[in-house]
């Protein structure tokens, strides 16, 4: 019993393919039909065992597995995954020139891993090119809306760990925070206040937060007193957290980032960017009556200097001068600060952004393949299986004279 089936169009070579492996027997030849309806015609003009079929189905099958069992648990499973990325503060939303601690979890040594991101312009880099500080296994980053991207860790073998969203929000609304005094680290039981510098007015904006701990809240709930458009605070260390302001309409000011130390030391750094070019005085400040301690300054993790007077002053500074600061003296450490430095002159708006998964099928398949060694070398492994069993299992009869003469009455 032979099978035949009739397209109006030659089909395509992995059609054929795919149509010679799933059939019940072997061989299939497409053949020209003449002198009545055109189209193509498959005919089985040779018998191939099943052995051999199954056993080919079989490969074809185990390939398909073998595919899924990587792409289940390689890419984006989240059952063996060597890694974890965490994000400080955990969250996937932020203002720009709030900074972020982006670390890789990993089990063992985490000396080979490092961050890379995706951006929703399609740009694929690596932290501590032109973005973010790298300190052993994690990034700091100051952020701005370009930064918006996708966030993962991946080690010098190719393995990878789970992947984050994170969205970086414009600032381009009439409002300011402020804060009063101006710096970042506070001790406990120190005032402070923040206050929305509005262009026009300020009625209807007021200070809101997020702290540490996650909870979201408005001043003049259980924390700080209200007076118009200011916030005033004693406060405690559950106070350290994320502050901005926000309006009726939904708009809102830039974040600040501030951190209440329970210690005896603090680092006074400014808690609003700085302009390039700005002369910038850092100062490690003593909760005791002792004053200008000699002071230790660390910058990223690395000594910059020390200082006898326990302050430290940068002239002019510049974009390679932002980072993360901590300081030591004789009675303690302070907590580390992340410094902002922005571009003297207005910032260009960013292009508008492009989602990041609306990557086409095949550009996902070619980033798939080329980012993953230990697939392509599955699938070259499977394939040679295959051919060498198929060649041991069977071998295609030679067509005869007669044979062929069978072919040429049979495609006319």
């Amino acid at each position: 019993m032979s099978l035949s089936v009739s397209l109006l169009s030659r089909p395509h070579p992995s059609v054929i393919h795919i149509f010679h492996i799933l059939s019940a027997e072997r061989k299939y030849r497409w053949v020209e039909r003449r002198g009545g309806v055109g189209g193509w015609t498959a005919y089985k003009p040779l018998e191939f065992s099943n052995r051999h079929v199954e056993m080919e189905r079989h490969c074809v099958l185990l390939l398909l597995l073998s595919t899924l069992v990587y792409c289940s648990l390689g890419q984006g499973g989240d059952l063996s995954l060597p890694a974890s990325l965490s994000v400080s503060p955990d969250r996937s939303q932020f203002f720009e020139y709030e900074s972020v601690s982006l670390s890789c979890e990993v089990q063992g040594n985490s000396a080979r891993w490092r961050v890379v991101r995706n951006t929703e312009r399609g740009i694929l880099s690596e932290c501590n090119t032109d973005w973010g500080k790298q300190q052993g296994s994690s990034c700091i980053v100051s952020l701005i809306p370009s930064d918006s991207g996708v966030y993962w860790c991946v080690s010098g073998s190719g393995e990878h760990s789970n992947a984050v969203n994170i969205t970086v929000h414009d600032l381009s609304v009439p409002a300011s925070l402020s804060v009063s005094p101006d710096r970042s680290q506070f001790f406990e039981y120190e005032s402070v206040s923040l206050s929305c510098e509005v262009q026009g007015n300020s009625t209807g904006w007021r200070v809101v937060r997020n702290t540490s701990r996650g909870i979201l809240s408005e001043c003049n709930t259980d924390w700080g007193k209200q007076q118009g458009s200011s916030c005033i605070m004693s406060l405690i260390t559950s106070d350290s957290g994320v502050y901005w302001c926000v309006s009726g309409s939904g708009e809102h000011s830039n974040a600040v980032n501030i951190t209440v130390h329970a210690g005896a030391v603090i680092l006074e750094s400014p808690a609003l960017p700085v302009t390039g070019g700005d002369s910038v005085t850092l100062r490690c400040r003593y909760q005791g009556t002792s004053s200008n301690l000699t002071a230790v300054f660390y910058k990223d993790g690395s000594l910059i200097r020390t200082e006898t007077t326990g302050e430290m002053t940068i002239p002019a500074v510049s974009k390679s001068d932002e980072g993360l600061y901590k300081c030591t003296n004789s009675e303690g450490e302070s907590p580390e600060s992340w410094m902002t430095v922005t571009a003297a002159g207005p910032t260009p708006i960013p292009s508008p952004a492009v989602p990041v998964l609306s990557m086409s099928l095949p550009r996902l398949l070619c980033s798939l393949l080329v980012g993953s060694p230990y697939l392509l070398v599955t699938i070259i492994l499977l394939v040679k299986y295959c051919r060498s069993r198929a060649q041991g299992e069977t071998r295609v009869p030679r067509k005869t004279h007669q044979d062929q003469l069978g072919d040429h009455v049979e495609e006319e």
